[in-house]
């Protein structure tokens, strides 16, 4: 049930695209048809939001159920008292699930209108209000107070302070608008604060807006698996090597009950802030960020014991969490990928070199596990199969919780290999709206069930190295 337009690419990525998901191997074993039914499907759910947010309990600060509580009566006040539950994922026991409500197709459309960039409009449709940075046009006599419709102008091409705008927009819903036109444009300079608060969005969901922000963390649902697959114990020393914004570091230093060494590196320094800020806010003290290029953490020569950062001794962490930088084209929603095939392709190689460095960094017997939120083969499979190749010390493992589908056919790998990965695949279930009438009739183990599938496009895999030199 298409709300949007699929997902558009650049040709060239399309083509590649293409290519991948009707490859010889899986098209051998699902046959031609449903291949492509596979595809067109996923590109169908790139462009619409997951039907829960998902919610990481900072147990290291309060219980899961005390949580729920003030989550469940926050939640009924932004919803003027409609019943949505917080469900308590079983497998993940520091999770909280809340449905999304819609899409709504009833809402009346305004004659007043506000456009959004892309970025912005994703966020609206995953509960955000619209900030003023995120305003691109208005139309000529919007008023502070104004009831608008909010649209999204998914191509870019919108032009700054435009008074009307007849390119490709996707309706997003209705709200107020906080300010006058010539306030949100303003030339003193780029205000900030809040420009429309969303009133009728098209997909319902809570705004967390300065909601509980030192027990919860927003996080999507497999990015929350990843840190549980890893499962570092308290004492050990583990390193996040491409951590930015800190929602897995965080994540790595609670299981260890802040107890231990959790070494966090980005190569941005606005992101290692970002960081910093987050492990403050959930109070963990475990948490050490660096300014470094994961691929210049190794040091090749002896060092100062006293030296706390990057560069590493080989051999030096217990667990190592590789989220690689990739394509992000598992990311919802995505109505209009921009990234050329150059562009795309640029990270596989990247990929290798941060993977060669996280293995000679690992101690004998640790454990590093290794995902990215795309969908390609190139970043995914395809580097497991690189990397058992050119790493005899490393084993592929069971992941605990598994929670997503096995690895996609297509890289070369054997049956038993793809079970061990973990690749979550939005298409592995119906695209679906949901209304309260149904969310109310629904099972809390089918509403489950559709939450671990109905999320972002995701891989994982788990490796062991061998005592073995």
């Amino acid at each position: 049930m298409s709300f949007f337009p699929k997902i558009s690419f650049q040709y060239e990525v399309e083509e590649y695209l293409t290519k991948v998901f009707r490859n010889k191997e899986l098209i051998t074993a699902l046959g031609t048809q449903e291949a492509e039914n596979k595809y067109q499907s996923l590109l169908s759910h790139l462009s619409h939001p997951p039907c829960f947010t998902t919610v990481r309990v900072n147990t290291h600060l309060a219980s899961v159920k005390h949580v729920k509580k003030l989550l469940f009566e926050e939640i009924q006040k932004q919803f003027k008292g409609l019943c949505v539950p917080v469900l308590e994922h079983p497998k993940l026991q520091d999770v909280l699930l809340i449905p999304v409500i819609g899409p709504r197709r009833d809402l009346k459309k305004l004659a007043s209108e506000v456009i959004v960039g892309a970025q912005c409009g994703y966020a609206v449709l995953r509960g955000a209000h619209v900030y003023v940075p995120g305003i691109v046009s208005t139309s000529r006599f919007v008023k502070a107070g104004d009831l608008v419709s909010v649209y999204a102008d998914i191509e870019g091409k919108c032009k700054r302070g435009a008074k009307e705008f007849d390119g490709v927009k996707v309706f997003l819903g209705n709200g107020i608008s906080e300010l006058s036109r010539s306030e949100i444009f303003s030339s003193t300079g780029p205000l900030k604060g809040l420009g429309v608060r969303m009133v009728e969005p098209v997909y319902l969901s809570p705004s967390f807006d300065n909601v509980l922000p030192s027990h919860l963390f927003l996080q999507n649902l497999p990015s929350v698996v990843v840190s549980h697959i890893l499962n570092p114990q308290p004492g050990e020393k583990i390193l996040d090597m491409c951590a930015a914004p800190g929602g897995k570091t965080t994540h790595l230093a609670t299981l260890m009950h802040d107890q231990g060494e959790v070494i966090a590196m980005d190569k941005i320094a606005n992101k290692v802030k970002k960081i910093k800020q987050n492990a403050e806010l959930l109070q963990l003290n475990c948490i050490k960020a660096f300014c470094c290029d994961g691929t210049k953490a190794l040091s090749v020569e002896k060092r100062e014991d006293k030296q706390e950062g990057p560069p590493f001794l080989p051999e030096s962490f217990d667990r190592i969490l590789l989220d690689a930088p990739c394509s992000g084209m598992g990311q919802r929603p995505n109505m209009a990928y921009s990234s050329t095939l150059k562009e795309v392709t640029s990270y596989q190689p990247l990929q290798r070199k941060l993977f060669t460095v996280a293995v000679k960094l690992l101690k004998p017997g640790g454990v590093l596990v290794y995902s990215t939120c795309t969908i390609t083969l190139s970043e995914n499979e395809e580097q497991v199969a690189w990397a058992l190749k050119t790493f005899p010390c490393l084993q592929l493992h069971p992941q605990e919780p598994h929670i997503g589908g096995e690895g996609m056919k297509g890289a070369g790998l054997s049956l038993d290999h793809l079970k061990l990965l973990q690749r979550f695949d939005p298409s592995a279930v119906t695209l679906q709206g949901m209304d309260i009438n149904s969310l109310q009739d629904s099972r809390e183990d089918d509403l489950i069930s559709l939450a671990n599938k109905d999320c972002i496009g995701f891989f994982i895999a788990k490796f062991i190295k061998s005592n073995s030199k």
